[in-house]
């Protein structure tokens, strides 16, 4: 009868062992806009690298040509980040860039010279003033704090893509569309996440050439979340 207390004793303190460790694992989950984000953040990354080459190979001004390198080199070392973080929280990465996203790439790989330049500067800025205001998002309201410090991180080299791109396309008379002072929106949600589709905001790799609505103000604020 000893034995069998024992045994009782052993097996109630396996489960108190467990479930802590249980409760640690359930609080590891990431929630759908950190999810969200990651896919979202990844694609843009992919979608980068695929257009900064081209930049490379069919640009025909030279600031143009030094900024595909540089997005290319960027994208690369913050998607390894991004693939380290998916992995350790069991979040399945897309393997290629959106339907939109392809589109685009097929038309810039379609052209040559001054009118390459000034589609790949266009798409540019549309994809990186959406995947701002998706990174402000994240930082605001992701819960997963490895995710929220990846947008941390994430967030000064897009702006800085942004400020290069702003710069290029004045030189080039260009509009510059502009992100909103307060990024509202989530990933999936009805404004489109980095690479998604819809009429309020630009997608990455876009080609709406209109200044977004709301002013003349050109660099988004990354610290107005």
């Amino acid at each position: 009868m000893s034995g069998i207390k024992r045994l009782g004793l052993l097996a109630a303190l396996v489960l108190v062992g467990l479930a802590p460790a249980a409760a640690t694992q359930a609080a590891a989950q990431p929630s759908q806009q950190d999810t969200q984000y990651l896919q979202a953040l990844h694609q843009v990354n992919l979608f980068e690298i695929t257009t900064g080459e081209l930049a490379q190979q069919k640009g025909q001004n030279a600031d143009v040509k030094r900024l595909g390198e540089m997005f290319k080199t960027d994208h690369t070392q913050l998607d390894q980040t991004v693939q380290s973080t998916a992995q350790q929280l069991n979040v399945t990465l897309p393997n290629e860039p959106t339907a939109d996203q392809q589109q685009v790439i097929d038309r810039l790989d379609g052209l040559n010279g001054a009118e390459f330049d000034r589609a790949w500067v266009t798409a540019q800025l549309a994809g990186h003033v959406q995947a701002i205001q998706a990174t402000q998002t994240e930082i605001s309201q992701g819960s997963e704090q490895s995710v929220i410090q990846l947008a941390q991180e994430a967030l000064p080299v897009l702006q800085a893509h942004y400020d290069e791109l702003v710069a290029l396309a004045q030189q080039l008379g260009i509009p510059v569309p502009q992100a909103t002072g307060t990024a509202t929106a989530t990933p999936g949600a009805t404004t489109p996440a980095p690479g998604g589709t819809g009429t309020e905001t630009p997608a990455p790799g876009g080609t709406t050439e209109s200044p977004a609505p709301g002013g003349t103000t050109e660099t988004p604020d990354p610290n107005n979340s």
